[in-house]
């Protein structure tokens, strides 16, 4: 038996490895990163005494499951606008590194095995959250991108169910609680996306998406929202230490980050800059981790 050229075999590889990573970038990786860590956020929260690994475990294999199957579901249906915006031409399909009916294949098989594997592995409730994010991701919030501004509220939904998911693996119900953590991620959304349609407003224009800050010229709408919205997650924040469901560290830290959010917004709102809009987002970014981080620090002291 012949060795292989070494050569042909390298490139052999590299090829392999190439569409691998275009793949995992079909998953839009950092949002499932995002539902993954709001999805152990809510399973820690539910947790009394040691965790279940193995439970835990599983509810992480089928929430990333769903959530990269709805990114490359969503990358496969807006790819010709895709092709459009600078900000997302060089993905693997606008680019031509993969073809539509790879993604179409890769997402639907992910979110069947994902809803499939929660049911099996977790529990039917936690299944049925995750159909219900695949669901008004996919069909309901891409397609609406084209339609109306209203796409942005329908797609803080499945954004804010991946912690209500965490909670229903343990308890295999929905508390109160689990609603609180839904519209602390609900609320958390809307300045976070609008910031970031701010930024890139010329992009979402040149691929036709009905973005409120495209149809808002002047902004003055848009601000009017962020601060809406920045100004109701502050006290939706601290409904956790009302509840009982956290104590005062937690409530200290959610007012603390909640009025930076609120500041990052008004300064916004009165300058209507790009540059403060970036710093919004960003802000935004830092929130979410760290409210989290606050939620878990609590529960131990």
């Amino acid at each position: 038996m012949t060795e292989g050229n070494p050569t042909t075999i390298e490139a052999t590889g590299a090829k392999r490895s190439a569409r691998v990573v275009e793949y995992v970038e079909l998953t839009k990786p950092r949002l499932t990163m995002l539902s993954v860590l709001t999805t152990l956020g809510g399973f820690y929260m539910a947790s009394h005494g040691p965790l279940d690994l193995s439970l835990l475990v599983h509810t992480i294999i089928g929430t990333s499951m769903c959530g990269a199957g709805c990114g490359a579901l969503n990358m496969f249906v807006e790819r010709e606008h895709d092709a459009k915006m600078r900000r997302t031409m060089q993905r693997p399909l606008p680019s031509g590194r993969l073809i539509p009916a790879e993604a179409l294949l890769f997402g639907l098989f992910l979110v069947v095995g994902g809803v499939t594997y929660l049911a099996l592995a977790v529990n039917l409730l936690t299944a049925i959250l995750g159909a219900a994010t695949v669901i008004s991701y996919v069909l309901l919030y891409t397609p609406l991108k084209r339609l109306s501004t209203l796409n942005t509220v329908v797609g803080a939904i499945p954004g804010a169910l991946p912690p209500v998911m965490g909670w229903a693996a343990v308890r295999g119900s929905l508390d109160i609680e689990a609603l609180v953590l839904f519209a602390l991620l609900f609320f958390w959304q809307m300045p976070h996306f609008l910031a970031l349609a701010w930024m890139y407003r010329n992009d979402y224009e040149r691929a036709g998406y009905k973005i409120l800050s495209v149809l808002d010229r002047d902004g003055g709408s848009t601000s009017r929202q962020i601060l809406l919205y920045t100004s109701a997650l502050l006290p939706v924040s601290l409904l956790g230490t009302t509840i009982g469901m956290t104590g005062p560290y937690y409530f200290y830290s959610a007012l603390v980050l909640g009025v930076g959010f609120l500041a990052f917004g008004l300064r916004l709102a009165f300058t209507r800059k790009n540059k403060h809009a970036k710093h919004l987002f960003y802000y935004s970014l830092l929130y979410l981790p760290l409210i989290m981080l606050a939620m878990a620090l609590d529960r131990l002291s």
